[in-house]
């Protein structure tokens, strides 16, 4: 089975003010892996950095991003 993580490249070891996303897997990795859309992706990324680098106010704009999935959600079910 292959796995859809790919050998890493110049972008995945550059990063742009700060090394809060230079671990194994960059966000991107699972975000494209997972097929996830915008809020989607975002709601990752602030839960994947909240520790490291915006403590609560990453966890608020994590809630912000889930409120807005929940709400596309329940309008797209509506539909």
């Amino acid at each position: 089975m292959e796995s859809s993580v790919t050998e890493p490249t110049f972008t995945d070891s550059k990063q742009v003010g700060g090394s809060h996303y230079l671990k194994a897997i960059q966000p991107w990795d699972i975000i494209d892996a997972w097929d996830l859309d915008f809020w989607e992706g975002n709601a990752l990324k602030y839960l994947l950095r909240y520790k490291e680098k915006g403590g609560l106010q990453d966890l608020d704009k994590l809630q912000h991003y889930l409120d807005k999935i929940r709400q596309n959600y329940a309008n797209e079910s509506q539909t």
